[in-house]
């Protein structure tokens, strides 16, 4: 069922309820009240027929004389006196139990048959007791209450269909600017990302949902084209060392005589298979980097042992840096250095970040700084290196992007792609600040309670 259908059903229903109770409510209190008057009529008429028929008073006469010309006689209306303990079926219809026990209480009495009243109540002269009842018919108030049950009826009927009809058009209208965002959703697809929805002015749940949206093709439009530079990069990475190795395997073959030669081309063989398998090898961790780290192994890890192992892992790769860890700033409390992580992943990311800065640093000291604050560990790499122009620092975070200084140093551009992978699949971030000559600060932002 569609939303503005169950929107118009819901609210009609909802309009029933209330109109249901609101109908009842007028209809008990109507009932209840609508013969007040009319019982009160009977209960003056008990007292004055009791005052004339049972006491004798010189002003009896009167009393008679003003009732006859001021108090209009009402329909059918009858009197009947009983004497108390006699029979009483002289009166017109038998009466419930609980009316003769209320008169007997010293009570007035009140009952109803349809429209028929009766009002009764006990009276004691100077001899015995006797039981006034008078009766009368209400034809007016009966109908009045009927006509207002028509009303009631009539009136929910229709107050169900007008708001049937307005919940339709109030859904419809409601809903129209999210018919318009589907509209416009199908319209985009993978040839035409850079098409946007448009965000009217405001901050209502419609704007917000067509921002959110602008916002999904934002990141789809980025990763789009991050894919296109990665596959067409990649291309070209992996077929330059193809290219040469299927040159160099044809160099050997014809230089068959040519023993240098062949252990020329040989040697270039190695060093380009070398260079593809690295380029492999990182491309593969890429793509491992972008899982979403549910099938990876989390454990418990301390940040500062971690960084002794890097500093080993480092020293292995550039056995003539060196690396200071900086533990000045450590916490006090053990469990700011402790983070759930993917031990292994972020050991290759901070590696790579290490393994930069003391490749572009010419051996000049690196120190890795660790602290912790405001429930974020923070992991600082600086060197003395060649440092970054700032024309490249927004682009050094893009695969196989290489800085334009670096060209008198070996690398493929996937190390910090890599690691910036891998911090976020962690649900960190990375900050850089870079002069050229001068060097690098590459900051690594965890958060210690996920």
């Amino acid at each position: 069922m569609e939303i503005a259908k169950k929107i118009t059903l819901l609210f009609a229903i909802l309009s029933a309820v209330i109109i249901s109770l609101l109908s009842g409510f007028v209809w008990y209190f109507s009932n209840e009240f609508a013969f007040e008057d009319f019982y009160k009529r009977l209960e003056a008429r008990v007292n004055i027929a009791a005052q004339i028929k049972l006491y004798e008073d010189d002003n009896n006469d009167v009393y008679a004389k003003m009732r006859n010309q001021y108090l209009e006689r009402l329909p059918s209306e009858k009197e009947f006196i009983i004497e108390a303990g006699s029979n009483q079926s002289t009166v017109d219809r038998e009466l419930p139990k609980v009316f003769y026990d209320r008169i007997n209480a010293g009570f007035m009495a009140r009952y109803r048959v349809d429209n028929h009243f009766y009002a009764g109540k006990f009276f004691k002269n100077s001899q015995q007791g006797y039981v006034v009842i008078v009766s009368a018919n209400d034809p007016f108030g009966f109908r009045e209450l009927k006509d207002l049950q028509k009303i009631l009826i009539i009136g929910f009927f229709l107050s169900i269909i007008l708001s049937f009809i307005v919940g339709w058009r109030f859904s419809n209208y409601m809903l129209m600017p999210l018919r318009n965002i589907i509209k416009s959703v199908k319209k985009i697809k993978a040839e035409n990302l850079h098409l946007r929805l448009d965000v009217k002015s405001g901050s209502d749940e419609m704007s917000q949902l067509a921002q959110t949206f602008n916002n999904m093709l934002n990141r789809l439009e980025t990763a789009f084209e991050t894919q296109n530079n990665f596959i067409s990069n990649a291309s070209h990475e992996l077929r330059t060392p193809l290219t040469i190795i299927s040159g160099e395997v044809e160099l050997a073959i014809k230089s068959k005589d040519d023993a240098e030669k062949q252990h020329k081309a040989l040697t270039k063989i190695k060093d380009e298979s070398d260079r593809l398998e690295h380029i492999l090898t990182s491309l593969l961790g890429l793509a491992q980097s972008g899982f979403n780290g549910k099938n990876q192994p989390w454990e418990e890890v301390r940040i500062d042992e971690l960084l002794w192992e890097i500093k080993a892992s480092v020293n292995q790769v550039h056995p003539n840096s060196r690396i200071d860890i900086d533990l000045n700033t450590l916490p006090d409390d053990d469990e700011q250095l402790t983070l759930k992580i993917n031990k292994n992943l972020i050991k290759l990311a901070i590696s790579n970040i290490v393994s930069n800065a003391c490749k572009y640093s010419n051996n000049n000291p690196v120190t890795i700084n660790l602290e912790s604050k405001a429930n974020t560990l923070s992991i600082a790499v600086t060197d003395l290196g060649i440092g970054i122009p700032q024309t490249d620092i927004q682009h050094i975070f893009e695969p196989f992007y290489r800085a334009s200084n670096t060209n008198d140093f070996k690398g493929y551009g996937v190390g910090l792609p890599l690691s910036l992978n891998i911090i976020r699949l962690h649900r960190g971030s990375i900050a850089i600040k870079s002069q050229e000559g001068i060097g690098t600060e590459i900051k690594v932002l965890l958060p210690i309670k996920g």
